[in-house]
């Protein structure tokens, strides 16, 4: 198994889960330096050159307000990149496996998203994420679309280190209270893609034979950014009280999805993984995190 893992070659180097991802499969791992999904056709030839048996596209553009002002480019990365790497894949006989989002969503009404719901993304990020599903589908190679959604880990920016960073200053924060959805470890995120990486390279595509799948990978129990900060503090025993405010009280370029809450039956039904329990990894990374301050 750790000859197979040896031979995936992941797009991503610094980002969250590409920082686990290499931390597990070695040194295959591309940053920006070795390969600039600015520039789609790099990307393909540096597939080619590799020999793979599979590739992990955990690079992306992720900057969600930001991509307000730069769709085009965000668009080059999150959609024409992934569609020359699973063109090249498909080309090659590998499986593709590709990082997506709760935001491909309009973030509407209180039930789980089932990966066949209907997308209607509601800002330029979800919008150029959709598109590179789109993409990855339509390349006609094996492949699984992975959604996820609240990534967050020892590393990288996230809600976690920025709740951590604000308490060292104020003893009192105001939180969206409003949206709902699940924390994912990115530690969790990379190892059920090299789970399903294995199971692709070995021809279980999925339960019912097919080659292509989309799936949806969160953390458990659904909660809302004020429940989850209320319990980084308390995990971390800073001594912060927290108050729950509506969305429309802190607006940002890019629209927020009220609902990210993702139905993960079907990952557990073809691969047997299971949704994780983000309290249980909380407990593990603020540890980490406060040492490292």
């Amino acid at each position: 198994m750790a000859h197979t893992s040896n031979r995936i070659l992941v797009f991503g180097k610094t980002g969250q889960v590409a920082t686990e991802l290499r931390q597990r499969a070695g040194t295959n791992c591309l940053g920006r330096a070795d390969a600039d999904l600015s520039d789609p056709a790099a990307c393909a030839a540096t597939i080619r050159a590799h020999h793979p048996t599979a590739v992990i596209n955990a690079a992306a553009f992720t900057a969600v307000d930001q991509a307000e002002a730069e769709e085009p480019l965000a668009h080059v990365i999150n959609a024409e990149a992934p569609s020359a790497m699973a063109l090249a894949c498909a080309e090659l006989g590998i499986p593709f496996l590709h990082i997506s989002t709760d935001y491909v969503f309009d973030g509407s009404g209180t039930a789980p998203w089932n990966p066949s719901d209907a997308t209607s993304p509601q800002n330029a990020y979800g919008r150029t994420k959709l598109a590179g599903e789109v993409a990855v589908r339509a390349a006609g190679g094996t492949h699984a679309i992975l959604r996820t959604s609240w990534v967050f880990s020892a590393h990288g920016a996230n809600f976690v280190k920025t709740m951590l960073r604000l308490s060292e200053t104020r003893d009192a924060l105001n939180v969206v209270h409003d949206q709902i959805g699940g924390p994912t470890p990115a530690a969790d995120i990379a190892d059920a893609l090299l789970i399903m990486a294995r199971a692709m390279i070995e021809g279980a595509t999925d339960a019912t034979g097919g080659t292509a799948s989309t799936y949806h990978y969160a953390g458990n129990p659904a909660t809302s950014w004020e429940n989850f900060a209320s319990e980084i503090f308390g995990t971390a025993g800073r001594p912060v009280s927290v108050t729950g405010i509506p969305t429309a009280d802190y607006p940002t370029p890019a629209a927020r999805p009220l609902n990210s809450r993702l139905d993960c039956a079907s990952l557990q039904a073809d691969f047997g993984i299971s949704p994780p329990d983000w309290r249980a990894a909380l407990a593990d990374i603020i540890p980490t995190l406060i040492a490292q301050e």
